[in-house]
């Protein structure tokens, strides 16, 4: 296991189907970290633990803590944070489907785009990006996807929402429930809300548009959310005399890999001829729902 954890996904391959499905998500205690520490110390210490989208760990890291502390929050920076969620979904959209689809990724384009990102022609690399390479191959992605993957999803998902009042009532203890995350219908809607994602995050990024962080507090308690490209991402706080007393966060692979549910929905009714393609629609229903650490698969044929 590395420092971002280690995620298990077993299943086996039955009758033409993928049965006994278990995943073990394993992830380091980080935030044990953060107790008895001031905010700042824990805003400075989120980008080097969080690497992975970690522009939009600290902004909501801050979010929160100043939201716990009764203080106005920092601004961010936007076009940082839209220019994160497009090389995550690029990574993807340009990378990882088209080879869980049997078709060739687009390595040359995206490490095009990627060596610009940070310049003056990010946003003009950008939208070349999605004219020639990303919105093509997309189509070709959707055309590869299975037949027996239902149900179909919306022409134009919509976005995660947040859920602060629901967090904050968590966080302080008056409900028992944890929000629950959206989780995509089937496979084709994941990739059709990661593909409309992108196309809103571009948008966004030449709009010069305000990236969404929202924070509520009471007490010393604090949550604060923001969207990342797997979907909503939570921090919650508790502090005491300045000290941070507790915290939590929770990852969209937290809530999708809390047990096998949102896998074994989006594999319920496939069949699957042979044992690669068995293994090859496991790999996209994992992909479907996004861990952002790495992961093992086990696939027995029973």
């Amino acid at each position: 296991m590395n420092s971002a954890g280690l995620l298990t996904v077993r299943a086996s391959w039955q009758g033409g189907a993928l049965e006994d499905i278990g995943v073990e998500l394993k992830r380091p205690s980080v935030t044990k970290l953060f107790i008895g520490q001031i905010p700042d110390a824990v805003v400075k210490a989120i980008p080097y633990l969080y690497t992975l989208c970690a522009h939009a760990q600290r902004a909501v890291a801050q979010a929160a803590l100043a939201a716990a502390s009764g203080e106005i929050r920092r601004p961010v920076d936007n076009a940082e944070l839209w220019i994160e969620m497009l090389h995550e979904d690029f990574w993807r959209l340009l990378l990882d489907w088209p080879q869980a689809l049997g078709l060739p990724p687009a390595h040359e384009a995206f490490a095009v785009w990627r060596s610009a990102r940070q310049g003056n022609t990010c946003l003009a690399e950008t939208q070349k990006l999605l004219a020639k390479s990303l919105r093509p191959l997309a189509e070709q992605c959707l055309a590869a996807l299975p037949e027996d993957d239902v149900p179909e999803a919306p022409a134009k998902p919509e976005p995660f929402p947040l859920a602060l009042d629901q967090w904050l009532t968590y966080w302080l203890g008056n409900s028992d429930h944890r929000p629950a995350m959206p989780r995509p219908l089937s496979v084709r809607a994941a990739l059709l809300r990661r593909l409309a994602q992108t196309e809103r995050a571009a948008e966004a990024l030449a709009a010069a548009a305000a990236y969404p962080v929202a924070a509520l507090g009471e007490g010393g308690w604090g949550v604060a959310q923001t969207i990342t490209a797997r979907g909503v991402l939570t921090h919650a706080v508790h502090v005491v005399e300045g000290r941070v007393e507790n915290y939590r966060v929770l990852a969209p692979t937290d809530a999708f890999f809390a047990d096998a549910g949102a896998l074994a929905r989006l594999l319920a009714g496939r069949r699957f001829a042979l044992l690669d393609d068995a293994r090859r629609g496991l790999e996209q229903a994992i992909l479907a729902l996004d861990p952002c650490l790495p992961y093992a698969m086990d696939l027995q044929h029973a």
